[in-house]
């Protein structure tokens, strides 16, 4: 049995630093540098989670295309599991471009094959050879099909978390709240559970979102993060790094706190794992190119705790 199963995205990224303005038509703009990684937020999950020695299997799709074929490389090299990884003719591997600067980010996106992932197809025995099953991305729209999903997978025993990311249909669905009763571990960052909770605080979002049954993991970027289940409640700061490059920091911390449940730390610990993989992420261009590894998680955290070992 393996620990997670990630149904979800994968992408390439092609991220383009120091871009203050687009080129004129008929004029070319010439850059320092360009950077190719995977994108995708499950596809970053299921990354760092394997680089820290948990054991994932992933399903999405992707495109027998040189994009595809870079994708199923490095995913055999770092060890995720892919006899779920489906190769599409119907589409080309997703592509997204981004477009950064020491102010803002843009992308120009193609999601190509991830459009083609559909929900309500999940096969729930792929999630039954796992522990967890890990859910990117919610959409106000398409709430129906979400609630089947969780009730499927958990019907059928599989622990479940969901990162609820960003709205782009803009609905901010406040029946959110029905999917509670069947997720395990709740991730948002702090301006997503402002929107779904309709709070004008965090700690009024929280109190207004917590549950005994549910561990709440909200990330609040350089200012760290905020986990609560039932009554307890834990904060943790961030950690001081040069930020290069923001993409899948969100993811990153995902993998880490899951990294810390699944080995049965406390919340608080789970948090410091949590931002140190989030923290990690940021330091080099791609969502994954600097998570670091089981053992250079533990060293940080040991420099971060003044030695207190987990």
């Amino acid at each position: 049995m393996k620990d997670v199963y990630i149904c979800g995205d994968v992408n390439i990224d092609l991220l383009i630093p120091n871009v203050t303005c687009m080129p004129k038509g008929g004029t070319e703009l010439v850059v320092d540098n360009m950077y190719t990684a995977i994108g995708g937020g499950a596809a970053l999950t299921a990354l760092g989670l394997a680089k820290l020695g948990i054991s994932v299997d992933f399903e999405g799709n992707i495109h027998s295309d040189m994009y595809g074929d870079y994708i199923l490389s490095e995913f055999k090299k770092a060890g995720v599991g892919i006899k779920h990884l489906h190769f599409s003719e119907k589409n080309k591997t997703g592509i997204s471009l981004s477009f950064t600067n020491k102010d803002d980010r843009g992308f120009i996106t193609y999601r190509g094959t991830n459009s083609e992932i559909d929900l309500s197809s999940v096969s729930v025995e792929h999630a039954k050879e796992s522990k967890f099953m890990h859910v990117t991305g919610y959409c106000g729209e398409k709430h129906d099909k979400y609630l089947d999903l969780l009730k499927r997978v958990k019907k059928a025993g599989v622990k479940v978390s969901f990162d609820l990311g960003w709205d782009d249909s803009g609905l901010w669905y406040r029946g959110i709240t029905e999917l509670f009763e069947y997720i395990d571990v709740l991730f948002m960052n702090e301006t997503e559970i402002l929107h779904y909770s309709g709070c004008e605080t965090l700690d009024e979002a929280i109190a207004r979102f917590k549950r005994d049954d549910m561990i709440l993991a909200v990330k609040c970027g350089k200012d760290g993060s905020v986990a609560c289940r039932g009554a307890e409640l834990v904060k943790r700061g961030g950690l001081s790094v040069k930020a290069v490059d923001t993409t899948g920091a969100g993811d990153s911390f995902n993998a880490g706190f899951l990294c810390g449940v699944l080995n049965g730390l406390s919340l608080s610990d789970c948090l410091m794992y949590g931002n140190i993989t989030g923290a990690m992420s940021v330091t080099a261009y791609g969502g994954n190119t600097a998570f670091p590894d089981k053992d250079t998680l533990l060293k940080i955290y040991e420099k971060e705790t003044r030695g207190a070992k987990p």
